[in-house]
């Protein structure tokens, strides 16, 4: 019979910072003992830091900023925010795989990092529901039980990467830097592919930039598609700054006529007196001051687009000659006595209400039913809020090429006041707000502090409470109670042993407390 060794006894190892690290044969046995070896890990590293005057990395626009964790386990799901926070990402933490779901049908998430082992929806499942529901964000999964056949059944599923538990926090960073370059080497591709096409197919100029991911503009462009090659008119509504104009051109660009002119004039920007010269042109003598004929914008747009914005503000007169080249396909310029054939694509768009309009009698009624064969209606932003995120990285990445500037994102305190905010001057008024929140900006990243005061206000829960006339002592304290949880969180940065000496209450009524509000964005 052979003699059992004794079993060696292994002293602790020593990590960079000077924290006793768990030897091996501990780990599995020890989970969470590991769990509480990385948070004070992360303690002391936050210490070095601020020692040396070291900033967080941040990660660039473009990069995979947004990372959703999910975690049953509720330290985890902490240190892991802690961790991503310090190195500059936003993070949001849910419990189960149903709430991630619930979660990214509601704002888009770069990444998603999640346990594989949860009750109900484990996190194999959760990869086959994003698939399912294709929904674009980076998966990366982690288990203490998995092996390598658990990780090759990740990939096949969907799973960008794998990571085992017990993991050291910079292993998790590492995985998301390589899936940023991953990203941006694929979205480098993508562009170039864009670009290709259009060379081969003769337009140069390119599509102005529609940016979405929700739903109901993603059916829009799906529309856009549809109609293009179409000669149809089109008639496209919504509030004003939804991007009416750049529906337009989508459809002239996707069109048959993209090697053709695209010709847009607001009707409302010109005088009565003008609006038909510019549109129909005029002889020369036909008028004081027509010294030589003026071809109209119809003829100017013959053989491509015709885009009339604001058409709901067209005085009646013109509206009888512009119902006859809709029927009829010529023009008459002013002062002449023949007509000219044109062959135009009309689109207008209008911020009114032409039924009504025309109930009023400030619209023709024949006019009307000739423009809206086809009607594209645009949602207004605040309808829209998963497309926000990334529409503020468009304009941060449009902003720095324009003005040079090197922002590299906003902040999630930024974030989340853009997106609470009802912006009624929707993408362009998104647009300005980011423009001038760079050139305020003092640092790297868009601040809180920088937004305008119309989009700060709509933080303040507790104005808006006493402004709307509740009487109710429970909810207004609930609503202050909350805030005051928030604020001395975000001071501490999540420290919640600070945050509960802050309010001056035990760290165990904290805990309680952030549980009832549901406080898991910090």
């Amino acid at each position: 019979m052979q003699s059992r060794a004794a079993p060696t006894k292994l002293a602790p190892t020593r990590n960079p910072v000077g924290d006793p690290k768990p030897p091996e044969f501990l780990r599995d046995s020890a989970f969470h003992a590991t769990l509480r070896w990385g948070q004070r890990r992360l303690l002391h590293a936050s210490t070095r830091e601020k020692q040396a005057g070291r900033t967080a990395a941040t990660a660039g626009t473009g990069a995979l900023r947004h990372v959703l964790v999910v975690d049953d386990e509720e330290s985890l799901r902490h240190m892991l925010t802690v961790l991503l926070k310090r190195e500059g990402y936003e993070a949001t933490a849910v419990a189960s795989g149903e709430q991630a779901l619930a979660e990214l049908e509601q704002r888009p998430y770069d990444v998603v990092l999640s346990d594989i082992r949860m009750p109900k929806l484990g996190g194999l499942e959760l990869v086959d529901e994003i698939k399912k529901r294709q929904l674009p964000t980076t998966v990366i999964l982690m288990s203490a039980f998995g092996n390598i056949d658990v990780a090759i059944e990740a990939m096949k599923r969907g799973a960008y990467d794998y990571v085992s538990k017990p993991f050291r926090p910079d292993e998790v960073v590492l995985v998301l830097k390589k899936a940023e370059e991953r990203e941006r080497l694929s979205r480098e591709n993508a562009a170039l592919k864009q670009q290709l096409a259009r060379a081969e197919k003769g337009d140069a100029r390119g599509t102005p930039s529609m940016i979405a991911r929700g739903p109901k503009m993603q059916e829009i462009f799906r529309t856009i598609k549809k109609i293009a090659e179409y000669k149809t008119t089109v008639l496209i509504t919504g509030e004003s700054g939804t991007g009416k104009e750049l529906v337009a051109r989508a459809l002239h660009d996707q069109s048959p006529r993209a090697g053709g002119p695209f010709v847009a004039v607001n009707c409302g920007a010109i005088p009565e007196s003008l609006l038909e010269s510019e549109l129909f042109g005029h002889k020369k003598g036909s008028f004081t001051d027509a010294i030589r004929d003026k071809k109209g914008l119809f003829e100017e747009a013959s053989g491509g687009t015709l885009f009339l914005d604001e058409i709901g503000e067209m005085p009646l007169a013109p509206q009888v000659k512009l119902l006859r080249v809709l029927q009829e396909h010529v023009v008459r310029p002013i002062g002449s006595v023949e007509d000219l054939k044109v062959d135009v694509r009309m689109v207008a768009a209008t911020v009114r209400d032409l039924s009504t309009e025309v109930k009023e009698g400030r619209f023709r009624e024949d006019l009307f039913y000739r423009l809206n064969v086809i009607t594209v209606a645009l949602p207004p932003l605040r309808d829209r809020r998963e497309d926000i995120a990334l529409l503020v990285d468009h304009f941060i990445a449009r902003t720095n090429a324009k003005l040079g500037t090197q922002i590299e994102g906003a902040s999630a305190e930024a974030m989340k006041l853009l997106l609470d905010y009802r912006w009624p001057g929707n993408v362009r008024e998104l647009e300005n707000t980011i423009e001038r929140a760079m050139v305020l900006c003092d640092g790297k990243r868009i601040e809180a502090d920088g937004l305008p005061e119309r989009v700060r206000e709509s933080r303040d829960r507790i104005r808006l409470s006493l402004q709307s006339g509740e009487l109710s002592i429970k909810k207004t304290t609930r609503i202050i109670e909350e805030e005051l949880i928030r604020k001395a969180l975000r001071e501490t940065r999540g420290n919640r042993t600070n945050a509960a000496k802050i309010l001056e209450i035990s760290h165990r009524a904290l805990l309680y407390k952030i549980k009832e509000y549901e406080i898991d964005d910090l």
